[in-house]
């Protein structure tokens, strides 16, 4: 999974995306959503960076099987929650 922090004075926005969809733009009736390397392309992580880095995070943003998996699997996540874009799994994350 490619895994990028981006950091605001407010926020930690950590987003995670599966290698194999990076760079691609999906599309479901008049959405469109691209998936672009200059959000999501920050380095390979394994599941463990990947779950420290969304204890830390206020807001996540995940595309894919795997990225969205490891969120479900760990609590972040409740699957009803989780959208289906052309097939491909996404959720996001708001702390409050």
């Amino acid at each position: 999974m490619y895994l990028k922090i981006h950091r605001t004075e407010e926020h930690i926005l950590v987003a995670v995306c599966d290698k194999e969809i990076l760079g691609k733009k999906i599309s479901d009736g008049e959405l469109e959503v691209e998936i672009s390397e200059r959000f999501y392309k920050g380095k390979i992580a394994a599941r463990k960076e990947v779950l420290e880095a969304l204890e830390s995070a206020t807001v996540a943003n995940l595309f894919g099987e795997k990225a969205v998996a490891c969120a479900l699997e760990s609590g972040f996540i409740d699957g009803q929650n989780v959208l289906r874009i052309n097939g491909i799994p996404h959720a996001q994350i708001y702390k409050l």
